[in-house]
């Protein structure tokens, strides 16, 4: 997928912006809260929904302002591709005003459900905040893995719907001071729990086996081979009928006040020449850990989203990639091992904020492919 224009209107700091974007290199310069993050931001919002730096829609209106829009023309490139006639603009938009739910619309149907929009315009995010990911609590690697398997599978992203239903609905009874619960209703809300958690499980189980050499080959490249990572999977499922280690512990979990067990409490466990990454990893590690691992995760949706119509090479078939201010403590060696990888043809669109102009120029050095540079400069663009 391509985004060929995008419109913000009040969205954080940036008032007004109409942008006319390259099909492979955005470049977005700029001193440290200018604004460049929040370019990204807004594509990002097109494709999930949402922000991917706060949780809360009304704080993305900017300052004084009663809403925001935004608005992404897309080409998907499959007429194109199977020599069909030109195929017209895929026009997604999103708007909200204070104190009023967010309009999601295709084109101009509005989405009854925002999770049908999920997947349709794949993409993957590296920031400086994925460091989480390895010194952040289990919940943070959960949402890399549903955010991931919910852009091509939308069964996946009902069922992990539903159990989060069944779980808050469990925990409010397991919480109950006045009554015990009742045993029946706790048992569906259970058997519930096992049918979806055991589906999501073996979706996430999947995942993972595909990711982990994916993610060692990038790691490997930037990094020269000079660690060995690993990632290992880790689910309360594997400790059989995920019913029986539900129930197995009700008395617990009804002392405690909530779920003890459950796929709500899966972890991805990170290596580094075996031993765990937080204790041992260098902030250059950390981040080349962060990087080959986001970089698995579009080459995994990449194969995922391909088509008989699309080649592999083509960029219409490949995720959008926003890589924020990626380069901070990296060494000069893996910084120029990154800037390769992505400079390649097996990359599509790519949006790239910096504020050291030397990375960006190193990366158009590498091709002859087409660029546009933009300045950001107090929330205003110009390029």
């Amino acid at each position: 997928m391509i985004l060929e224009k995008l419109s913000i209107l009040n969205y954080k700091n940036i008032a007004e912006a109409q942008l006319e974007l390259s099909p492979k290199f955005n470049c977005f310069i700029g001193h440290n809260g200018a604004g460049k993050t929040n370019v990204l931001d807004a594509v990002y919002y097109l494709s999930f929904c949402h922000s991917a730096q706060v949780t809360q829609d009304s704080l993305v209106i900017r300052h004084a302002e009663p809403f925001f829009v935004l608005e992404g023309s897309y080409r998907s490139g499959e007429a194109a591709d199977a020599g069909g006639e030109e195929e017209q603009a895929l026009l997604i938009s999103c708007g909200m005003k204070r104190g009023t739910k967010k309009h999601f619309k295709r084109g101009k149907k509005e989405y009854k459900r925002l999770s049908e929009h999920i997947g349709l315009i794949p993409l993957v995010m590296v920031s400086p905040g994925d460091t989480l990911l390895i010194e952040g609590g289990s919940e943070e690697r959960r949402r890399l893995m549903d955010m991931v398997i919910s852009q091509m599978n939308r069964p996946y992203l009902e069922a992990l719907t539903r159990y989060n239903k069944a779980l808050q609905q469990r925990n409010v009874m397991l919480k109950m001071e006045d009554r015990e619960p009742d045993p029946d209703v706790l048992a569906i809300l259970e058997e519930q729990m096992a049918q979806e958690g055991e589906a999501i499980y073996e979706q996430r189980n999947a995942f993972v086996q595909q990711l982990i050499p994916l993610f060692q080959q990038f790691y490997e490249t930037i990094s020269d081979g000079h660690e060995q990572v690993s990632l290992c999977y880790l689910s309360h499922c594997q400790r059989g009928p995920l019913l029986e280690v539900i129930q197995r512990d009700r008395f617990k979990d009804r002392a405690v006040g909530y779920s003890l067990h459950g796929i709500h409490r899966d972890d991805l466990e990170i290596l580094l020449d075996g031993h765990p990454m937080r204790r041992e990893g260098s902030q250059g590690q950390l981040k080349t850990f962060v990087i080959a691992l986001k970089l698995a995760q579009y080459e995994f949706l990449k194969r995922s989203h391909l088509s008989p119509l699309t080649s592999h090479l083509s960029p219409f078939s490949m995720p959008i990639l926003l890589l924020d201010d990626i380069f901070d403590k990296l060494d000069a060696h893996r910084v120029e091992k990154i800037v390769q990888l992505v400079s390649g043809p097996q990359f599509g669109q790519i949006f790239i904020t910096d504020t050291n102009r030397d990375h960006l120029d190193q990366i158009l050095q590498q091709g002859h492919f087409d660029y546009k540079l933009f300045q950001v400069r107090d929330g205003e663009i110009s390029g």
